[in-house]
């Protein structure tokens, strides 16, 4: 992307102006601190006049281009996050350039009012029960009840809320696609 913008002849404030990505977002994706979503892809190639298709543009961590990383995450470690009323461990989380975000979540809520407005995510989401049950509420689905070792992939930018289903607490899996951190809603 430095490459391009360079040839263009812009700043990264120019371009930051032109694409209505701030500066500091563009920075950390040109120092490959941050991963590039396809919003920012297409608004960035507009801004620089290149076919986002183009392979030059393809990330070098793809799957085509083997990276020889790995992040090894041993029990009860992980970065503690809080996602809404949850608390959670981040895994992985010292890799940049993540295709996806894994965390572990620990869910006590029983209700939507103990839980709170629903919150969305930035991309497609993952939810595989671990232990106990969990009741996935969402603004355009019936509420869907799984049990452990069950699944739901849906568009983490829905309005959801996951509750813990029955007495016991529920712990799950969440993947979360990009390697934004997922936050909770804005109150």
């Amino acid at each position: 992307m430095r490459k391009l913008r360079l040839a263009k002849g812009f700043t990264l404030a120019e371009l930051s102006e032109r694409t209505g990505v701030p500066l500091s977002t563009l920075s950390k994706l040109e120092l490959g601190q941050s991963a590039l979503g396809y919003e920012k892809l297409l608004l960035i190639c507009r801004a620089l006049g290149v076919d986002p298709g183009l392979t030059m543009l393809q990330d070098p961590l793809s799957p085509t281009a083997p990276s020889g990383r790995r992040a090894v995450s041993r029990a009860a470690e992980g970065a503690p996050h809080r996602l809404g009323p949850h608390e959670c461990r981040m895994i992985a989380g010292d890799l940049l350039s993540k295709c996806f975000t894994p965390l572990i979540m620990h869910i006590n809520v029983r209700s939507l009012s103990e839980h709170g407005p629903m919150h969305t995510l930035s991309g497609e989401t993952y939810l595989y029960v671990l232990e106990g049950a969990a009741l996935v509420h969402t603004d355009i689905y019936a509420p869907l009840a799984l049990d452990t070792g069950e699944s739901v992939y849906f568009d983490g930018r829905i309005g959801h809320a996951i509750l813990a289903n029955g007495h016991a607490p529920c712990r799950a899996l969440l993947i979360v696609a990009g390697d934004e951190t997922p936050s909770p809603p804005e109150a």
